[in-house]
């Protein structure tokens, strides 16, 4: 096994997550509320601190002053400098040419004096928008133990998603032969299962000489997306490098990952979580979840009853964090962030409330993402009629009313 300080920690947090929008509208995506108190991102670094690596860059680009507030605030804590710890958030700033990130690949050889300057032996590249609960050092005793050039965590998924990842194809002996990204016909299936794909997660091991000389050689390619998924790693599984795939081992045997990068995707991440028994553990004693702890008061309900004997604040099924107040209004199968508040005789069912929000008397809010500081009126009827939304709200696919930050009612 080999020491922790030997690895660096590459966080990729620099999508634009367009397919986010609108709560991607003025933050980074893995600074997207997440679960009621948390961030997107609080997954990624909260892995890496339960698996002893303290040593973090995190490589932002677009509206990036949120994601470097909520690293300030709730992450600092967690490192020792003087020991030889850290957590940095990097911004593209143009370090090598006169571009922005022009893919995965660029935005680490945009820094490779990062890892010149370290020389770690291993380098652990990751991203920092999906959901899972994960030891590294169980993929890190694998590649080392197995002396790989670069290691690929894999998850399998249904074969109806392959458009959407890239796609590993493994042997026997888990040596990759073949990579697909994002194929939208004719995927390589699991040869035991041919509904499932060999899902890439974004997580990979790297000899850092490995890795440095693959950038090197790809930055002079101009024919090169400068990509992992679309170049490197296609790259080096047809050349003489040992390119291996690890098998995804969640916490405590849970398996659960996502990607949560469309609206849809992040809702249903989110009734997972109200469920009676969620595929996502955020209750584990061994493998707690950090992120910036506010100091709010506890959640409250109130009102048994009222004069009228209707106005009962009622939780069912939902989260309810620290600072919410549910005054006489009735929720169901609902995430309340942070210093929500509820009023009488509001009904809120299968929805996704953000800090700071307030839903005012007699409102019926269903099937709805509200983001932060939305001061909903009374009266007020969301997710009951979908076309009627549509000219007020944005609406995902899947039918899901997101209400955004700064949305003036009449």
């Amino acid at each position: 096994m080999p020491r922790m300080k030997d690895v660096d920690v590459i966080i990729l947090a620099g999508g634009k997550g367009e397919r986010l929008y609108p709560l991607t509208k003025d933050r980074a995506k893995p600074a997207v509320p997440f679960g009621g108190m948390y961030r997107i991102i609080d997954f990624t670094l909260s892995n890496c601190v339960n698996s002893g690596l303290n040593r973090i860059y995190v490589l932002s680009q677009y509206k990036s002053h949120s994601l470097d507030r909520h690293i300030q605030r709730g992450w600092l804590s967690f490192f020792s400098y003087p020991l030889g710890e850290f957590i940095y958030n990097i911004p593209a700033q143009q370090r090598i040419g006169s571009s922005w990130y022009e893919g995965t690949a660029d935005a680490v050889f945009q820094n490779i004096y990062t890892l010149q300057q370290d020389r770690p032996k291993y380098t652990l590249i990751l991203s920092g928008d999906h959901i899972y609960q994960m030891n590294y050092a169980d993929m890190m005793k694998y590649h080392v133990d197995n002396d790989a050039d670069i290691t690929i965590g894999v998850v399998p998924m249904p074969v109806e998603t392959a458009s959407e990842f890239g796609i590993v194809v493994a042997d026997q002996s888990m040596s990759v032969v073949g990579f697909q990204e994002k194929p939208k016909e004719n995927p390589s299936t699991m040869p035991d299962d041919p509904t499932k794909i060999l899902v890439s997660m974004g997580i990979y091991i790297f000899k850092t000489d490995a890795l440095i000389r693959n950038l090197i050689d790809d930055a002079k390619r101009k024919d090169s997306n400068h990509d992992f998924g679309k170049d490197i790693i296609p790259r080096m599984v047809g050349s003489q490098n040992k390119v291996l795939a690890y098998f995804f081992k969640g916490v405590m045997g849970n398996s659960y990952w996502r990607d949560i990068g469309t609206l849809d995707a992040y809702y249903e991440a989110h009734m997972d979580l109200v469920s009676v028994t969620p595929q996502c553990n955020l209750y584990h004693p061994k493998w707690p979840i950090h992120t910036v702890y506010s100091p709010f008061p506890p959640a409250k309900m109130v009102f048994a009853g009222g004069e009228d004997g209707k106005r009962i604040g009622t939780v069912l099924d939902s989260i309810i964090c620290n600072g919410a107040i549910i005054s006489g209004g009735r929720v169901s199968r609902t995430i309340i962030s942070p210093n929500v508040r509820v009023n009488s005789y509001a009904e809120v069912q299968d929805s996704v409330l953000l800090e700071g929000v307030t839903v005012g008397r007699n409102c019926r809010i269903k099937g709805t993402i509200v983001d932060k500081y939305v001061n909903i009126p009374p009266n007020t009827t969301i997710g009951y009629n979908i076309e009627e939304d549509r000219k007020r709200y944005d609406v995902s696919p899947g039918g899901i009313v997101v209400v955004p930050k700064f949305t003036a009612f009449e």
